[in-house]
Formats: structure tokens, C-alpha cells, sequence
């Protein structure tokens, strides 16, 4: 598909900018997020083109728009996953965390313009994307001070507001995305919206380790004077931590769904791309795997993805110990955040989902409610029809 060109003016300025979008290769799209602009983007290990190989029944597209993008000059990048509606030859598009584009511009559409009329040459009547702003955010301190019966992070309102999230979610509302969830309840979101996040930047360990509560600090230190060790494993540890995963999952009552084939893609395919993308960390006690955290690593980035513990020796702390571990490293990377993913909305003790926060809040982080994803149907009476279909389709698998 040829190159779309868009002229734009900005603020009001006489001069215009040229953007093309072009497909283009994984190496220009790696290197991109390894350039100085790309870097400031802060691109997600989601919107990296190795995540493609992980996402079975998806065809990806890598897209990248700028002055001249299949020569280097690049000002954004979109890893675009297509899932095809079974009997038509139409496509779903989905943006997991994307795309990678400076979300600070007001003239978004001189980037989404090009993206939505790509995207619809190519056969797409609805894109789902994951703009990267946080809307709001909260300190532990304040969510444990106020957890209570039917209590959620909304009713905490001493809390800080993104501007340029909200900016941002304007933007999107005129322009007639819808964000996912808001309509039906609930947040509707494939990724998490709630998520945790410790600040790494600046600090040194002793303020990081003044940052954890008491029974974290406790607890990391039972697990030391009991002997727990902890390393880095391989691939051929992979099946151990799943089988943890499938335990956890029976304890705290979750199910991810996902196989131990998916574990085994992703690490193997994070790895290509750059060695060490993706760590898997055990905790060993007495010759024995207790717990095993997985962690992925883009550019400044530190993610805390997936973690499986035993049922048994519990009071030795092994996730503890991983999780302490875990953000030294990423200190030692030079990552400005530890991100521990995903956590529940309630601050309510009595609900099940509880304990995870309530256990992440014990590093004295933050929690950071992200915009979410948005979705939108590309013009037309067909195109409508057919993502009233998908959203029906969905609903009923």
C-alpha cells in the first residue's frame, strides 16, 4: 500500500508540516525506539514488533509515520495486530498500549488522520488503541488510610489529575472515540487500567528500602535469615513456573487462560529481539522453586508481568525476596519506574481482589489509573454494522 501524506498547520502557524505513514520494517521500527526520540516516547514491551510472534491468531502490521519514514525520519511507530471477523474479509484492528506517538501534540490528527485511512485501506472497520497518558494517581499512603466496605479508588479524591490525560481524553471524545467500558460498566479494557507503579529515579537502595512498609521490610528480611536464594532462570524453567502459575491461579481464584506454549513464545521471542528482554527470577529454598516472577525490560522501562508461588512454605517470603530483588535490578538498569502492572479498583478488605493491591501498596508506590482503551468504527453504515457484530461476537465467547 502506497505512502499517505497529510500537510498540516500547526497552532496557527504558517508553516506546515508534512507527515507520511508508511509499513515499515522491524529493524527502522527497533531502531526508532532506540533513538533519542523514540526513547522519550516510552514505549511499551507491547507495542515492541517481537510482541507480534507472542499474539497467535493476530496478523501484524508495523507502521510509522514522520518526514520521510522509510529513510530514518520518524516522529512515530504502531505495532497493529488484525484479527480477521470469522466469514468476512474484514479486520479488527488493536493497538495494545499504542501507537508510540507524541500524545503532548494538540494536532493529534496529523498522526491519527493517516493511521484511521491506512487502516481502513486495509480492509479494518474498528481500531481499538491504548494512549500512553495517565489520567489520575494516588499514593499508597492516602489508599490505606481510606480502604472500607464497598470502598473503591474512585471515592479517594485526594489524588493527582493528569493534565495531559485529560487533554488527551477530550481530544479522543471529539473525535468520536468511545473508551472502552464506559457505556456497558465496568472498564472493558484488554490491558489493565489500574496499575502500580514504583518511582525508581532519583532514589538511591536505602530510599528504596525506606519506601517499603514495615512488614515488607520484615518479610524481606525473614526471607534472607531463612536461606532464601534467589536467581535468574532459564527457558528450560519455564515449565516450573507454569506450573506455580496454574497453583496461584487455583489459591487466589484467577484464571489468565493462557498455556504454557504462550510463556515459551514470549520468552523466546522478547529474548531474540534483545537478550534479556525478559527475565525469569526463582526463588529457591532448600533446593526448591517457591516462586518465580517474570520481568521485561524496554529501554528505561521495568515491567513486573507475571508471578506463580507454591502453597506451601509461604512463611519463608519468597515473593518478597523476588519482588526486592526484581527493583534493584531495575534500579541498576537506570529504569526511572518499577512497574508492577495491573491492581484491582476496590479498597474494600473483604473482597478477594483486595489482597493484591494490598500487598503491591506495601512497596510505597503509586497507583496509576491510565486512559484506558478507546475504540472507534471507521466511517460508514457497513463499517458500523460490522463492529455492532464484533461487540455482539465477543460478548458471546
Amino acid at each position: 500500500m502506497s505512502a499517505l501524506l497529510v500537510t498540516t498547520g500547526r497552532g496557527g502557524q504558517d508553516h506546515q508540516q508534512q507527515v507520511r505513514l508508511e509499513p515499515i520494517g522491524a529493524d527502522a521500527y527497533r531502531a526508532f525506539l532506540a533513538s533519542r526520540t523514540g526513547a522519550a516516547l516510552g514505549a511499551g514491551f507491547l507495542q515492541c514488533p517481537s510482541w507480534a510472534q507472542v499474539k497467535d491468531g493476530w496478523r501484524p502490521l508495523l507502521l510509522g509515520w514522520g518526514s520521510a519514514p522509510a529513510a530514518g525520519g520518524l516522529s512515530g511507530v504502531a505495532l497493529v495486530l488484525l484479527r480477521q471477523f470469522p466469514g468476512t474479509r474484514r479486520y479488527f484492528a488493536y493497538l495494545p498500549e499504542g501507537p508510540v506517538a507524541d500524545w503532548a501534540d494538540p494536532d493529534i490528527d496529523a498522526w491519527i488522520d493517516p493511521l484511521l485511512r491506512h487502516l481502513r485501506g486495509a480492509g479494518v472497520f474498528a481500531v481499538r488503541i491504548g494512549p500512553a497518558p495517565a489520567h489520575r494517581r494516588w499514593d499508597a499512603g492516602p489508599l490505606k488510610e481510606r480502604t472500607g466496605a464497598g470502598r473503591q479508588l474512585a471515592d479517594v479524591l485526594d489524588c493527582e489529575v493528569d493534565p495531559l490525560g485529560t487533554a488527551v481524553a477530550e481530544r479522543l471524545r471529539a473525535r468520536g472515540w468511545q473508551r472502552c467500558g464506559d457505556s456497558g460498566g465496568g472498564d472493558g479494557d484488554a490491558q489493565p487500567r489500574h496499575v502500580f507503579r514504583v518511582p525508581l529515579a532519583g532514589r538511591d537502595r536505602d530510599e528504596l528500602w525506606s519506601g517499603l512498609n514495615q512488614e515488607w521490610r520484615r518479610n524481606v528480611r525473614r526471607a534472607q535469615k531463612s536461606g532464601v536464594e534467589v536467581v535468574i532462570g532459564s527457558a528450560a524453567d519455564l515449565p516450573e513456573f507454569y506450573r506455580l502459575l496454574c497453583v496461584t491461579e487455583k489459591r487466589d481464584g484467577f484464571r489468565l487462560g493462557r498455556a504454557l506454549a504462550y510463556y515459551e513464545r514470549q520468552y523466546a521471542a522478547l529474548n531474540m529481539e534483545e537478550p534479556g528482554r525478559m527475565k525469569l527470577y526463582l526463588a529457591r529454598h532448600d533446593g526448591e522453586i517457591l516462586a518465580a516472577h517474570t520481568m521485561v525490560t524496554v529501554g528505561r522501562r521495568v515491567w513486573y508481568q507475571t508471578g506463580a508461588s507454591a502453597d506451601h512454605r509461604r512463611e519463608v517470603r519468597p515473593s518478597n525476596a523476588l519482588q526486592w530483588r526484581m527493583m534493584l535490578d531495575a534500579h541498576a538498569l537506570g529504569a526511572e519506574v518499577y512497574d508492577m502492572r495491573g491492581v484491582p479498583s476496590t479498597l474494600d478488605p473483604a473482597d478477594r481482589s483486595f489482597g493484591l493491591l494490598r500487598w503491591k501498596l506495601g512497596t510505597g508506590g503509586q497507583v496509576v489509573e491510565t486512559l484506558g482503551e478507546w475504540e472507534k468504527p471507521l466511517g460508514g453504515t457497513a463499517n458500523h454494522a460490522l463492529y455492532r457484530a464484533f461487540q455482539a461476537y465477543l460478548a458471546r465467547r
